[in-house]
Formats: C-alpha cells, sequence, structure tokens
C-alpha cells in the first residue's frame, strides 16, 4: 500500500477546509465549496496511487486474481476514505458548508476518476507504479473542467446557482462511467497493451542463430 502518498493526499485535503478556522475567518459559500473542492482534489491525488504494486510482475504470476488484490486494497482504504471526508466537511464552519449530498457527489467522482486513470495505465501498460500518471493526467484534467467546459456543460458551479442541480447530475455521469472504466480495467490484459512496446528480435534470431 502507497501509504506515503495516502497520507499526504490526507493531511492537505484536511488542511483546507481547516484553514478559516486557524485563521478565525468566516468564509462565504464559494470560497467554502471551494475549499472542499481543493480537499476532494488532494484525497483524489492521493487515491491515484493506490494502485501502485512494486510487485507487479512478481504478483501477476499468483493464483489470485488482480481483481480481489484491488478490492481488499479497496476495502483498506475506503472505510479511513470515508472517515476523512466526514472530518473534512465538518472542519469547515456550518454556515459557509455547501450541500453535503452535492459536494460529496463531486468528491466521490473526483476520487473514481483518479482510480479509473491509474487502472487504465495498468491495464494497458507494463508500470507497476502509475500514480505518477494518473495523478499527472488527473490535473490538468481537472484545470480544464474549471475553466475550458462551457457554461452549459459546466460541473464547477456554486451553490444557489440555477446550473447546481444539472451541474451534479453530470456529476452522476461522470461517477458511474469512470465506475465502468475501473471495472472494465481490472482484469489481467490478455495481450499488450497500446502504449507498451514491442520487443525487437536480436539480430542472431532473426538469422536463426
Amino acid at each position: 500500500m502507497p501509504r506515503t502518498a495516502l497520507a499526504a493526499g490526507a493531511v492537505l485535503g484536511l488542511l483546507l477546509p481547516a484553514l478559516p478556522r486557524l485563521f478565525g475567518t468566516e468564509p462565504d459559500a464559494w470560497l467554502g465549496v471551494n475549499l472542499l473542492r481543493a480537499a476532494a482534489l488532494c484525497g483524489a491525488l492521493g487515491l491515484a496511487f493506490l494502485l501502485d504494486d512494486p510487485a507487479r510482475h512478481t504478483t501477476a504470476a499468483v493464483p489470485v486474481r488482480r481483481f480481489v488484490r484491488v478490492a481488499l486494497r479497496l476495502a483498506f482504504t475506503v472505510p479511513p476514505a470515508a472517515l476523512w471526508w466526514t472530518a473534512a466537511l465538518y472542519l469547515l464552519p456550518a454556515e459557509s458548508r455547501p450541500p453535503v449530498g452535492a459536494i460529496t457527489l463531486e468528491a466521490a467522482g473526483s476520487a473514481v476518476v483518479a482510480l479509473a486513470a491509474a487502472a487504465l495505465v495498468v491495464r494497458r501498460t507494463d508500470r507497476a507504479e502509475p500514480g505518477v500518471t494518473a495523478a499527472a493526467v488527473l490535473l490538468p484534467t481537472a484545470l480544464a473542467v474549471t475553466l475550458l467546459v462551457p457554461d452549459r456543460w459546466a460541473l464547477v458551479v456554486a451553490p444557489g446557482d440555477p446550473r447546481w442541480e444539472a451541474a451534479h447530475e453530470r456529476w452522476a455521469v461522470v461517477l458511474v462511467v469512470a465506475a465502468a472504466v475501473f471495472t472494465a480495467c481490472l482484469p489481467e490484459p490478455l495481450r499488450r497493451g497500446w502504449f507498451t512496446r514491442r520487443r525487437r528480435p536480436s539480430a542472431g534470431s532473426a538469422s536463426g542463430f
């Protein structure tokens, strides 16, 4: 288990919503929801490293399937993650806290997207530690969703905005699609991935010697 990455994401994710209490300030609703979104992104970045397994090429040959190994990692991670998110919610002052169900849906969507990205890297490459690649994909994706998505498809909106309900319907779609991608990428690949370099035959083997 990549404890360092998970712990770093968790600590930073708790620090952000706690900042108003530390400085004795009362953030408005817009700042409050964005502090929780930043906390959720930190947690998702930590989860992007969940599938890192330096012994991947050794454990691939064991009788226990990858699906079971990943399920065990999730079983040890999901309950603490739920407690962590609850703590993040309650660290933010109640007056600045957005609707809990909606912001939790956003956090779950971000987390599952991170896991899906990591699972896709594992499925399509020989990398034993996909976390760096998954995190490198997640950060620009989050920035693009915030800045480049047209208003009619916006995912990042303020509480009270008329688009709030529609945005969270789209978040539900993101969650379902990411969960489907994650599940589809769990089995061991039957052939080499798209991004895997093919080993070229040596001159000796090509000539028959």
